[in-house]
């Protein structure tokens, strides 16, 4: 069911179902072993935008209906408070089957397929354990959350899930109730084995519900009695079977809160949203010392800094006390001191993107939320290398060190319950107020040592955003449609005009979406919707991404708007995006190809063997005798056909691509519906058939200077007749190989990424109508372009890097000033090559179709 968000209820009413036990206070002591959405139609349409039954772990889930999407993405883990049930929440989980080749059996961890009997023997111990299936991973897996907690009649979970929802929605009311203060159960979240390769986690998460399920000791009774704990046994199961550090789908589970693109991240959001935990650790490996944050500089400037690095830092103190506490030493066991980065590090492991677990969970409440790094190596070589009874001698130590810094968390959420929750409160309230941030300084923060303006980050929130309607204002309809759908995923509050209105001094029309920035989350609403900041002068370099703006890189036109009344206007919050689908009831129709699920219904159109033409403005000509086939697309993907007198020029193909890309881009090929066949250096030296497809897109995994004779022979014939697209230094190389494009690649700094002004040729059926703005990581620029090469797009000029980190070589190459200007995007009869990265992890969604359009320019020449 889809969770809906009731009107608060009145101090007064919930004192009077409030009937939750409260006890003594003592330590635990460490063990050291939418309303449903009508369909727009028009006329000669019946049931345009009809959900369909794809599900929501499927590839293409993310191009179905707005509102099908929705509903999957942000139904409850567990809703069983509704059906009359309180805790425990007991059930017989099925067994896996044995699976011998589980890598963790080699380390002497639980294997994947031993975890349901042992969660069902858990169960057994007691009534404080319960077992949720949170959903299951792109293998298919089932992903366990379990929760423990003393035990709760019906009434008083409704009572805890009335406070849960006053704190998010009402914190001005919250932190005046004594109920909630004297019976709200503090949530503790403990996420293990996000990466699949980085395993102990999960053993000291079992090891520790074993002993909170068994203790009976007045402090472990006071904790239960207070607290809700929350596990998610392992987060990444398949990369636990296979030891890789992604998911089947090849992703690091741990980039990818800002996208949500893997099911495993979706269901990690939903515990965030649905258990709004106060504390939350992520277990990982492997750095020694253990490694335990608060992080250095630069911290993302849209938390609240000062309440998360109060307690972030105070817990880190009690998890290096119990960690160094175990009694291992480095000349016995190989182990170092526990370090704490923003006490210990200058720069280097920041917590700047919101892509990381922890920096997501600040969003969502979490008030003290921490990468624990334990300590000794198991994988990678030494996995392969060490004796087995040293890497079993490494991950007993990792287990007991990962259970360590568990239990000093639980030890801090018993004494500082009260805090923690009316810290979250304070979150909460400062969002819905409007109210300024408070810079972090040693007044604001006492007892947090070292704090100076290299740790001072706060952001400027506008008014409101507004995500326009109407072709005048709004670049693509299906693009809004789906962030729309994403905010509201994330736990955002979105309103829609029933009439135009102004604001900040602008008409926008009926129909226009606006987030209103006082609101409980906007931090995230910012992060998800604001240009960022360029940071390249402030650290030397970044852990990972340093730009990731939905609002310029989803497609969508989104407008901020810095002061404004919204009091009074004609806005109606929403459940879901409204449908865009539909049909022209007669003529010949036009199809845009600016968005992925445009191009995901041509693609099936042509593979229905469907005559498809494309225009001078980059659209597609649809005939009128298909126009059954084009509802059909229409409600599968949300997408319009209007009516057109535009005749086509170019025939359109069905395309089949070769693909040597990351996963990533393999992922975003398949989301728009293309037949993909994945290739590499040794595919093609066996033999492979050029036969089976239509074009080559290549960014990584073919070495043209590695290919057998045959093999360079049969991949030049095949570039030649049909042809290649390539992204970055190695797409660049291949072509360079093949003699297609007389084009010089240019490499910038390496660890360079953001997001970038780019300029669009008017005349490329490449980026017509693109955004005007792009991604970068490792970025490219084409100089020395030969006789017939065509710039299809070109970096900006001036400030070039919108928000990200790129600095230029200290000889002042490598830069952005010396990419502004250059050719982005390239182009010849039989081959593209880009510089951007436009099909990055699945992100910027709005840079697929250049891709996409690409191929099928390729393919029809």
């Amino acid at each position: 069911m889809r969770r809906t968000r009731p009107v608060p209820p009145s101090p007064v009413l919930l004192a009077a179902v409030l009937a939750v036990s409260t006890a003594g206070s003592l330590l635990l002591t460490p063990h050291t072993a939418t309303a449903d959405r009508k369909p727009v139609t028009r006329a000669g349409v019946e049931g345009a935008g009809a959900e369909g039954d794809r599900s929501p772990d499927d590839p293409r889930a993310a191009l179905a209906p707005a509102g099908a999407a929705v509903r999957a993405l942000t139904a409850p883990v567990a809703d069983l408070a509704d059906r009359g049930r309180g805790y425990p929440r007991e059930q017989t989980l099925s067994a896996d089957p044995v699976n011998p080749a589980d890598k963790s059996i080699k380390l002497g961890l639980v294997p994947y397929h031993a975890i349901a009997s042992k969660l069902n023997s858990l169960q057994r111990l007691g009534d404080r354990v319960s077992v949720e299936i949170a959903g299951r991973s792109a293998g298919g897996h089932r992903l366990y959350l379990v929760t423990v907690t003393a035990p709760e009649s019906a009434a008083q979970t409704r009572a805890q899930e009335r406070m849960r929802k006053l704190i998010e929605n009402s914190p001005a009311t919250a932190a005046k109730s004594r109920a909630v203060k004297r019976s709200y159960k503090a949530p503790v979240f403990f996420n293990n084995n996000i990466h699949g390769n980085e395993w102990e986690g999960t053993d000291a998460s079992l090891k520790l519900i074993e002993r909170l399920a068994t203790a009976n000791d007045a402090r472990t009774r006071d904790l239960l009695a207070h607290s809700r704990i929350y596990f998610n046994i392992t987060a990444n199961p398949d990369g636990r079977i296979a030891g890789t550090r992604e998911n089947a789908n090849g992703f690091d589970l741990n980039r990818d809160f800002v996208t949500a693109s893997q099911p495993e991240g979706r269901a990690m959001r939903r515990i965030e949203i649905d258990k709004q935990p106060t504390v939350m650790l992520d277990l990982h490996g492997y750095v020694n010392g253990t490694l335990i944050e608060p992080t250095t500089p630069p911290h993302g400037e849209n938390y609240e800094y000062d309440l998360f690095l109060k307690n972030t830092y105070a817990n880190a103190l009690g998890m290096e006390a119990a960690v160094n506490g175990l009694g291992y030493t480095p000349r016995r066991d190989g182990v170092e001191p526990a370090q704490i980065p923003f006490r210990d590090q200058k720069e280097g492991w920041d917590d700047w993107p919101p892509v990381f677990t922890p920096q997501y969970a600040a969003f969502h409440g979490t008030v003290a939320a921490h990468t624990v790094e334990i300590p000794l190596t198991v994988n990678g070589p030494a996995y392969d290398t060490l004796p087995v009874a040293e890497l079993r001698r490494r991950s007993a130590i990792n287990v007991a060190v990962a259970g360590a810094a568990m239990t000093a968390s639980l030890n801090y959420v018993r004494e500082h319950r009260t805090s923690l929750v009316a810290d979250q409160i304070e979150v909460f309230r400062r969002g819905a107020a409007g109210a300024a941030q408070v810079p972090v300084s040693a007044a604001t923060v006492p007892g947090v040592p070292g704090i100076g303006p290299e740790d001072v980050y706060t952001a400027k929130f506008p008014r409101a955003y507004v995500i326009p309607a109407g072709a005048r204002d709004q670049r693509s309809a299906p693009a809004a449609a789906r962030l729309v759908d994403h905010l509201l995923a994330n736990d955002l509050r979105v309103t829609r005009a029933s009439h135009a209105f102004r604001l900040g001094g602008r008409t926008y029309a009926k129909g226009s979406y606006v987030v209103d920035m006082r609101q409980p989350k906007r931090g995230l609403a910012n992060v998800l919707l604001a240009d960022g900041r360029d940071i390249s002068a402030k650290v030397s370099a970044m852990y990972d991404i340093s730009g990731w703006s939905l609002g310029r890189l989803w497609g969508a036109s989104v407008q901020p708007v810095g002061r404004g009344r919204l009091s009074g206007l004609p806005l109606r919050r929403v459940a879901a995006a409204t449908h865009v689908g539909f049909v022209a009831p007669q003529g010949t129709l036009r199809l845009r190809l600016d968005d992925p699920r445009e191009i995901a219904a041509l693609n099936s159109l042509l593979r229905q063997g469907v005559s498809v033409r494309r225009a001078a403005d980059g659209s597609a000509i649809v005939p009128a005798s298909a126009r059954g086939r084009a509802v059909t697309a229409a409600r599968t993907y949300d997408v319009a056909f209007e009516a057109t007198r535009v005749t086509g020029t170019t025939v359109l193909r069905r395309t089949r691509v070769a693909a040597a890309v990351t996963p990533g881009e393999l992922f975003a090929l398949r989301e728009m519906n293309f037949e993909v066949t994945p290739v590499s250096t040794a595919v093609l030296n066996a033999g492979f058939d050029w036969s089976r497809v239509d074009v080559l897109f290549a960014s990584q995994g073919v070495a043209y200077e590695g290919l057998n004779p045959a093999a360079r022979t049969a991949l030049g014939a095949f570039l030649r007749s049909r042809g290649l697209v390539g992204r970055g230094t190695e797409g660049a190389a291949l072509n360079s190989a093949a003699g297609l494009l007389a084009a010089k690649p240019v490499e910038g700094n390496g660890d360079g990424n953001g997001v970038v002004k780019v300029v669009n040729s008017g005349r490329s059926p490449v980026t017509l109508g693109a955004p005007d703005h792009g991604f970068v990581y490792a970025p490219v620029w084409f100089t020395d372009l030969g006789r017939g090469v065509r710039v299809d797009q070109s970096y900006g000029t001036g400030k070039l890097l919108v928000s990200g980190h790129w600095r230029a070589f200290q000889d002042g190459s490598g830069g952005p000033a010396a990419a502004a200007g250059h050719a982005s995007v390239v182009s010849g009869p039989h081959a593209v090559l880009f510089g951007t990265e436009p099909m990055f992890r699945d992100h910027p969604k709005g840079e697929f179709a250049q891709v996409a359009r690409a191929l099928l320019s390729v393919s029809a020449g």
